[in-house]
């Protein structure tokens, strides 16, 4: 018995075909992971289970879910199906939920468009979801709204809209790529609960080949559109027949940052850098509560030094980044070359800015989907560099591409026409292209595949030695920031629970949440060698 049957799936853009000759099975209680760099037609064959392609694309072929064909079947069944028979989990949370509802209201018209609950049935509804999926204080934060929470709490949001009616099959597009490690072996294992209790069949895509290796039952690798691979997990690991299928299991970032120079001069000091929230309740939004987003932290970065800042979704890591920048209020002395940045006029903050970036984690909600990429690499050169001619300003928008290794020609097109990865190259390009001293670096490969990961680490690494830059790296993917961090500072609640060279923390860490930590990060690779990897 089979859930989805796909057969000869295609999925074209006019005369260019983006997914072809697609064909898989999926069993109730199964999960098939669909695997592949950005850009391979994952996710497109993803949505075309339950006919949610973009606008413009064509799909044929066959592709049965529950006895229905839901290629060219009427709105009614596919209402049927969405939600109901399948969930999905979109890949960007930020961009999936609807920014002007409360996250209560939305997990629960997710419930109401298939079932009808009383009032206080439904609260509670979703409150045990929300619960479930581990989003923390879930009964007080009904009321926030999608910006108000981090982008681990965001996605967990989406994962309980997709369970809510308890569905046969859930479509998981990265599920954890935007959750930290402890937060994504909790997911898993609720998905891994639900599949043995219930049946839930799965077709998870993603990145991370740990993951896939530990969680899926078969595996299909997908390269341009078409499955170049496809098999049981364990033999299609453990012998891969096509060399593509060998560069992506080979695929890590690796190696360590330069050595830092004893002498290196401190380029941003935050000390005593405290961030409170207030929580507002009932029709007057009275203050109840305060949430400490960031509790009394003190972080120097030098010239040329990564420093990382690892810890649980909402412990306060971006939140610090943000803070630092001034793009947050903020108390404590917060000094950026040696200048206090408390209380100096707009006009001078302004012309320090140039000296300190950010590239945000969701490079495609950050760029502007209206402007062409020259001029979103530009933008930042008609504040800083007004005296630039429109030559010289074309000149540094191209040298700025060449250095994240993007073409020239890239610059007249739209982000949109690009890969996760790219669109990633073009945010780097955008924050380099002003030469700053300081990076805040917000979950720069949360959303990339292990190939592209490797890439975009090592070019972090060359930009930081050419132009002894400081990085605040925030992730929540520590391997990563073994490959890219110095120093390494452990959050929890708001505050440094462990700090110090990362050598020395990731053999020999202290607290016990750190090690929770390391152990849930690295427990995959501990399966297979029978050790934890330090």
């Amino acid at each position: 018995m089979t859930l989805v049957t796909v057969e000869n799936l295609n999925v074209a853009f006019g005369p260019r075909h983006v997914v072809r000759d697609v064909g898989f099975t999926i069993a109730p209680g199964e999960v098939l992971a669909l695997v592949g760099e950005s850009g391979s037609g994952k996710s497109l064959t993803a949505l075309s289970l339950l006919q949610l392609l973009p606008p413009g694309a064509a799909c044929t072929g066959q592709a049965v879910l529950d006895g229905q064909q839901v290629i060219g079947a009427p709105p009614r069944a596919l209402r049927r199906l969405r939600g109901g028979v399948a969930g999905m989990v979109f890949q960007e949370p930020t961009n999936s939920l609807n920014p002007l509802a409360r996250i209560g209201a939305q997990v629960a018209e997710a419930i109401t468009l298939h079932r009808r609950l009383p009032a206080a049935g439904l609260r509670a509804r979703v409150v045990e979801l929300l619960d479930e999926v581990g989003f923390p204080d879930a009964r007080d934060r009904l009321d926030a709204f999608p910006h108000q929470l981090s982008g681990g709490q965001r996605q967990r949001v989406m994962i309980a809209i997709a369970l809510a009616n308890d569905p046969k099959l859930l479509i998981a597009d990265e599920p954890t790529t935007a959750l930290d490690v402890t937060i994504q072996a909790q997911i898993l294992k609720l998905l891994a609960a639900r599949k043995a209790a219930r049946g839930l069949a799965m077709l998870l895509i993603s990145h991370d080949l740990s993951i896939v290796r530990r969680y899926a039952d078969r595996v299909c690798v997908m390269k341009d559109g078409a499955i170049v691979e496809a098999g049981r997990v364990a033999a299609v690991f453990a012998t891969p027949a096509h060399p593509y299928t060998r560069m992506l299991l080979d695929a890590e970032p690796r190696g360590r940052p330069a050595p830092l120079p004893s002498d290196a001069p401190e380029v941003m000091r935050g000390e005593d850098v405290r961030v409170h929230f207030a929580i507002n309740h009932g029709i007057l939004r009275r203050t109840v509560g305060v949430v400490r987003a960031v509790d009394g932290v003190n972080v120097t970065v030098r010239a040329g030094e990564t420093v990382g800042l690892v810890g649980e979704s909402g412990s306060g890591k971006s939140t610090i980044g943000f803070a630092l920048l001034r793009l947050r209020e903020a108390q404590g002395r917060i000094a950026f070359l040696g200048q206090d940045l408390a209380g100096l006029p707009p006009r001078v903050l302004r012309r320090l800015r140039a000296g300190m970036q950010i590239v945000f984690q969701d490079p495609f909600g950050s760029l502007s989907p209206r402007l062409s990429v020259g001029e979103i690499v530009a933008e930042g050169l008609s504040v800083h560099a007004r005296d630039l001619s429109a030559a010289q300003r074309e000149h540094r928008v191209a040298e700025a591409l060449d250095t994240v290794g993007l073409p020239g020609d890239c610059a007249v097109r739209y982000p949109h026409e690009f890969s996760g990865g790219q669109r990633q190259r073009i945010a780097i390009a955008r924050a380099m292209v002003l030469k700053p001293r300081f990076v805040v670096l917000d979950e720069p490969t949360s959303a990339l595949d292990m190939s592209v990961q490797a890439q975009i680490v090592a070019l972090l690494r060359e930009l930081q030695q050419r132009h002894a830059l400081g990085y605040l790296f925030i992730s929540h993917d520590l391997k990563v920031v073994r490959a890219m961090a110095h120093r390494v500072m452990v959050l929890r609640g708001g505050k440094v629970v462990e700090e110090g060279p990362a050598e020395a923390l990731f053999a020999h860490p202290r607290e016990d949440y750190t090690r929770a930590l390391m152990a849930a990060a690295f427990a995959l690779e501990a399966d297979e060698t029978g050790v934890v990897a330090t």
